[in-house]
C-alpha cells in the first residue's frame, strides 16, 4: 500500500481525486474528494452543502467565467448510495441508479470532458452501505492517449473493502501542458486514524498553491450514519 501523505505531497497537481475506502477499525465506509486550479476560474470556487450531497459555488461571482465544467455536484445521496464524481455526471449516475441502471450502464452516455487538449478524465465512485455490508466501484472514462476519436472506459469494483485500505483515483499524474491523464488501476493507500486526522492529513498534504476544496466522509457501515468534514482554501 502507499501512503497517501506522501502520494499527495509529491505530486503538485494532481487534479481533482476520489479516495474510497475502509477506516482501520473497520467500522466506517470513508469517502474523501478533492479539487485543485491552476487558473482563476477554476480557484474561484468553494464547496458548500446541498441535501446530503454538496456542490460547488463560485467564492466570487463576480469573478466566474465558465462555470460548464467547474459548478455541479460532487456529491449525490440515494437511499444506500453514496455518489461522488468530478463533474456533472454525479446527476447522471443519479438519475440512471433511480431507473434502474448500474452505474456502469449509466455512465455509458458520458465520456472525458471537453476541455482539449487536456481531456480531463471523468472519475466517479458509488459506494453502497446497508445492513452491515458495504462496497464500492470507481470508474474512470478518458481519452486515448489523448486522441478524443475515441474514450477509453474503465471500471473497477470492490467488494467487502479491507480494513485500513482505501482506492486514490485522481485526474492527472501530475503538471504539464497538455495535462498527463490518470493511468493504470486506483493507487492502493492506506486509510488511517479518525475523520479529524485522516481529514487534516489530505489537506496538509495537497499542493498548498493549487489546492481548493476537499470534502471528507465516514459512514458508519452498522447504520449508515455519517459525519461529514468540508475545507475551503476561500475563506
Amino acid at each position: 500500500m502507499l501512503r497517501l501523505d506522501q502520494e499527495l505531497r509529491n505530486n503538485v497537481y494532481p487534479g481533482r481525486g476520489i479516495v474510497i475506502g475502509r477506516s482501520a477499525d473497520g467500522a466506517k465506509a470513508v469517502v474523501a474528494y478533492f479539487i485543485m486550479g491552476r487558473s482563476g476560474n477554476s480557484r474561484n470556487r468553494v464547496f458548500v452543502t446541498e441535501g446530503e450531497g454538496i456542490r460547488t459555488k463560485a467564492f466570487d461571482p463576480s469573478k466566474l467565467e465558465d462555470p460548464s465544467l467547474v459548478i455541479y455536484a460532487p456529491v449525490r445521496v440515494l437511499g444506500h448510495n453514496t455518489i461522488v464524481t468530478n463533474g456533472d455526471q454525479t446527476d447522471t449516475i443519479y438519475d440512471g441508479l433511480a431507473k434502474g441502471l448500474t452505474f456502469e450502464q449509466a455512465l455509458r452516455s458520458r465520456e472525458f470532458e471537453p476541455d482539449g487538449p487536456n481531456y480531463t478524465p471523468r472519475i466517479s465512485g458509488l459506494m453502497h452501505v446497508e445492513e452491515g455490508k458495504f462496497d464500492f466501484c470507481l470508474s474512470i472514462l478518458k481519452s486515448d492517449n489523448g486522441n478524443p476519436a475515441c474514450c477509453n472506459r474503465y471500471t473497477f469494483s470492490y467488494d467487502n473493502p479491507v480494513p485500513g485500505m482505501g482506492r486514490f483515483l485522481h485526474t492527472y499524474m501530475g503538471d504539464g501542458n497538455p495535462l498527463p491523464s490518470f493511468q493504470g488501476e486506483p493507487e492502493t493507500v492506506e486509510i488511517q486514524g479518525d475523520i479529524e486526522s485522516f481529514t487534516n492529513m489530505l489537506w496538509e498534504n495537497l499542493n498548498q498553491e493549487n489546492k481548493v476544496s476537499l470534502f471528507v466522509r465516514f459512514i458508519n457501515i452498522a447504520d449508515g450514519t455519517y459525519e461529514t468534514r468540508i475545507l475551503n482554501k476561500n475563506q
